[in-house]
């Protein structure tokens, strides 16, 4: 059985104005009608699942509660953060829910907040990559690179392809453009998605060995839960003592039973508005216009979002426009990864 893991902590804040506080962006319908975490599940629909393990944090609990029970006909478990301790935690509380439905379950685990074209190809390889799991490998998604891009870490995968996967030879940070030119030539190097198939055992298990004091306090923090409603929450104490870390360095850049399945499916992880522009569908003046209430006049390669209000525009090439209920984005699309920077502002005088 394969259970959909869905870790739902980020803030998106490079997705301000709309992504904000508590509304992040996985709870926003940026790309289609449903919003981002509903697509994340839903594009999983047609295989044979158990019911999906949501991990969030307090403050989005309802929201969670809400979208995914709109496109899921079973019945989640929504597990509950006391705070962010990055990935790793979070992955090995869910990996105990999962276990609680089938000790044997092979485990998708998924950010909330990517796009994924190719919902067949997605599907193919989750089914490779599960085949991989079953033989007691943890699998890591290699998205097939596009561009030398230095905004992504890369996963280097190494040998023949066996069952459908390469073997995971290292992980490697963010590079600079030449080594990303490098990496795109050499054809071994995958950008790394974030998105990994494994059996929730086998992971515990390697948290073990490499980080024996996380994994007991997440088994503790697991076991201890208080169920609230419709929720679990992870037991505060024990949560509360877990150095954070994230699953790449606490387990995947150290164990030797890593594989990657490269996936070609018009990935994206939407990370800012000039990522969205890109993967959206343009007008004949390359403009990507969401909203009714927008005119435009000489303006070209632009990415503008209405709000309740009439947005017009004159003469501007290459710029964002992002209208909100209560903020107003303009900024020049080369410029857009500063508006995590807006954000921290607007924050500290809160």
């Amino acid at each position: 059985m394969i259970i959909p893991i869905i870790l739902s902590g980020g803030a998106g804040t490079r997705l301000w104005p709309l992504s904000w506080g508590d509304h992040p962006k996985q709870f926003l319908p940026l790309v289609t009608k449903n919003t981002m975490i509903q697509e994340t599940l839903l594009r999983l629909k047609g295989l044979e699942l158990g019911a999906p393990i949501i991990s969030c944090g307090e403050g989005h609990r309802f929201m969670v509660a809400q979208q995914i029970g709109e496109v899921s006909e079973v019945k989640p478990t929504i597990l509950l953060e006391p705070m962010a301790k990055n990935t790793a935690p979070a992955i090995a509380a869910a990996c105990c829910a999962a276990m609680k439905q089938d000790k044997d379950a092979v485990v998708v685990v998924l950010p909330s907040d990517h796009v994924i074209a190719d919902k067949e190809a997605f599907q193919k390889a989750v089914l490779t990559a599960a085949n991989n799991a079953a033989q007691g490998y943890l699998v890591t998604f290699g998205i097939v690179p596009t561009f030398p891009a230095t905004g992504y870490g890369y996963v280097k995968a190494a040998g023949d392809e066996s069952d459908g996967a390469f073997t995971l030879e290292k992980f490697v940070e963010k590079p600079c453009l030449e080594k990303a030119q490098e990496y795109l030539a050499s054809g071994e190097y995958a950008w790394n998605s974030g998105m990994f198939v494994f059996k929730a055992a086998i992971f515990l298990e390697e948290l073990k060995t490499f980080n024996p004091e996380m994994a007991e306090l997440s088994i503790q923090a697991f076991e201890k839960a208080v169920v609230d409603t419709d929720f679990i929450r992870l037991d505060k104490d024990s949560f509360g003592q877990i150095k954070g870390d994230s699953i790449d360095y606490a387990v995947m850049e150290k164990t030797s039973k890593g594989r990657v399945v490269k996936l070609n499916a018009g990935w994206d992880d939407v990370g800012s508005w000039s990522a969205l522009y890109d993967i959206s569908q343009k007008d004949e003046n390359q403009n990507v216009i969401k909203g009714d209430d927008v005119i435009t006049l000489d303006t070209t390669s632009s990415y503008i979002r209405g709000g309740k209000r009439t947005i017009a525009t004159i003469g501007l090439d290459d710029v964002v426009i992002v209208d909100s209920d209560d903020s107003l984005l303009i900024a020049a699309k080369g410029k857009i990864q500063d508006v995590k920077k807006i954000a921290e502002i607007i924050k500290s005088r809160s």
